[in-house]
């Protein structure tokens, strides 16, 4: 039997923590990420929280069974640039289009608010992501490799003009 899922977009209490909690045990099963990755996703998901400009920025959370299963987020960086963060479906989840979903919700409020760029950061062992991105018109901009979160990674910015 499929789960129903529902995006929402308003932050309640937990959702820090299950963010945090989704990433961190995901990248660390996938991709061998050491809990110093857990700390860095819960140390920007708290200054947006403790920072958030309704108007500028905005998190969609995707539950199902009163459980979070994906995250997306826009956080702006000045009056035209935006920057995509938490991006994450549980791999339980995947293939049923919500990702899609997300980066086209996430895209639509850029627009809206008219940015007029918006970038990511991703890792090269991020393959699918990364075809996700370039789907929707993201261009890879800038690669740097350099021991992080437990291990060697390279981290990729990619770039979209809106």
């Amino acid at each position: 039997m499929r789960a129903e899922w529902i995006v929402r977009r308003r932050i309640r209490a937990g959702d820090v923590g299950a963010v945090t909690r989704l990433h961190g045990i995901l990248y660390a099963a996938e991709y061998g990420y050491d809990a110093t990755f857990e700390a860095y996703v819960a140390g920007g998901l708290a200054d947006f929280v403790e920072s958030f400009r309704p108007k500028r920025e905005r998190i969609w959370l995707v539950e199902a069974a009163d459980r979070l299963i994906g995250s997306v987020a826009i956080v702006g960086r000045s009056a035209t640039v935006a920057q995509l963060r938490w991006f994450l479906v549980d791999p339980g989840f995947r293939g049923r289009g919500i990702g899609g979903r997300l980066l086209t919700s996430a895209l639509r409020f850029c627009r809206s608010r008219r940015y007029r760029r918006v970038f990511l950061w991703t890792t090269d062992e991020l393959k699918e992501a990364g075809r996700l991105y370039a789907r929707f018109g993201f261009r890879k901009t800038e690669e740097k490799t350099h021991t992080i979160w437990g291990k060697r990674v390279t981290e990729q910015r990619y770039d979209l003009r809106l």
